[in-house]
């Protein structure tokens, strides 16, 4: 097993404590572990559909039925990645450079902005730390991390999981607080490697690593419940 996948399959099952229904999108594995092991630790989650799934997923219509259930306020909390995240939490998903003339072009937003102000409980996650991912601001906005007072929004970001850390993000000031850094990193190397500014507490601690019932949960139930969807990725751990 990789120390650094189950390290962050344990460090993204915590931001998941007292959810009760969770949805994981598609092509992720590593969120979809989490979730897993959220119920194994008793962590909250008791409802967890993962799409592309038979036997976690209770959906009849796919992402519609998604987009419905996070409209009647039936999903808590959801994962969301991107190409660039910005220090307002905003999501790119469509291109990097000119939208016109793109340097890239990815699959596109699909629902993504929808999902974002629907869903109270929304965790950023992007293993790849660096300033191409993490930038000041985002070339083409999928997904807005805020929103201006008078708009209804139950939903939005509440934490950014990386590979290098994990920040809390502040809805009310619209920025992102180091939360705790990995141990194989340090503040001055996210500092370093982020290409947006962030607040820092006057104490960082380290985020906590998985203890040995952790792992046996991830190589044993996380791991037979994940391969039905990502045989690849559960060989792996």
């Amino acid at each position: 097993m990789s120390a650094t996948t189950a390290f962050l399959i344990a460090t993204l099952a915590r931001q998941l404590a007292g959810a009760r229904r969770v949805a994981v999108g598609a092509l992720s594995p590593m969120p979809g572990s989490a979730a897993f092991l959220a119920r194994a630790q008793g962590l909250g989650p008791r409802q967890i559909t993962v799409l592309g799934s038979r036997s976690n997923n209770d959906f009849t219509e796919g992402g519609r039925e998604l987009f419905d259930r996070a409209a009647q306020g039936r999903i808590d909390a959801f994962f969301l990645g991107g190409a660039q995240i910005d220090g307002a939490a905003n999501v790119n998903l469509v291109a990097i450079g000119d939208h016109d003339r793109p340097r890239a072009r990815f699959p596109g937003s699909f629902g993504s902005s929808y999902l974002y102000f629907l869903i109270p409980r929304i965790i950023l996650f992007r293993e790849e730390h660096t300033p191409r991912t993490l930038v000041d601001k985002v070339d083409f906005i999928s997904a807005p991390g805020t929103s201006p007072a008078n708009v209804y929004r139950p939903g939005g970001p509440t934490a950014l999981v990386t590979g290098r850390c994990v920040f809390a993000f502040d809805r009310t000031k619209g920025r992102f607080l180091l939360e705790s850094v990995h141990p194989w990193s340090s503040i001055e190397e996210v500092r370093d490697e982020t290409g947006f500014a962030f607040d820092v507490p006057q104490d960082v601690p380290v985020t906590p690593s998985p203890d040995d019932a952790t792992l046996a949960l991830i190589a044993g139930p996380v791991r037979e419940q994940i391969a039905e969807t990502y045989p690849a990725f559960a060989a792996g751990l």
